[in-house]
């Protein structure tokens, strides 16, 4: 991790759409057989959930100003991203935490979540959310490195509300920021 940056992306014109697929793949492949598991073509339904991916980048998460693409990268080269969603108050939700598969296993990951918590901790108090999978060893363990904890044993998607099984709500407080109706 020689001359890592992080770059905070606010308007859409500023992704390389091809660099965040190409992160993005391994995930964008589950998708197409999630999303279009009748379409026998597989490079067809990777494409329709590259241009899925990008048309929700472009006419929904950026429609919130405050909403952030966070990108760690190095040498030209987009190594790892995440979603960061301004939900108010000091109250931020991270979705799409990914670490391209030929950079994992190197620290990037937590290199990404440490840098944006840097980035949050210089506009005050804060509490950052996220859903991961209670099998998603790796990404539990660069969440607790960086200073989450497990909040609840069930994930909740602050986004459309659901909750899972399967995950974790893991959290990050700084300074020990207190939520209205909770107490210290």
């Amino acid at each position: 991790m020689n001359d890592v940056e992080l770059l905070e992306i606010r308007e859409f014109s500023r992704i390389d759409g091809r660099k965040l697929m190409d992160l993005y793949a391994e995930s964008n492949m589950e998708n197409a057989d999630y999303f279009y598991p009748d379409m026998a073509d597989k490079a067809a339904a990777l494409a329709k959930v590259e241009a899925d991916f990008l048309a929700y980048i472009r006419d929904g998460f950026f429609k919130n100003e405050h909403d952030r693409y966070m990108v760690l990268a190095e040498a030209g080269a987009w190594i790892s991203a995440l979603r960061l969603y301004a939900l108010g108050d000091g109250e931020y939700y991270i979705e799409a935490l990914e670490t391209h598969p030929a950079y994992r296993r190197r620290g990037y990951g937590a290199a990404l979540l440490a840098m944006v918590l840097d980035r949050l901790r210089a506009e005050g108090p804060f509490r950052v959310r996220d859903c991961v999978g209670k099998k998603n060893i790796p990404s539990l363990r660069t969440h607790e490195k960086c200073g989450f904890r497990a909040a609840d044993t069930v994930g909740h998607d602050l986004l459309d509300g659901s909750v899972s099984e399967e995950s974790y709500t893991m959290e990050y407080r700084y300074p020990g920021k207190t939520i209205e109706g909770e107490a210290k």
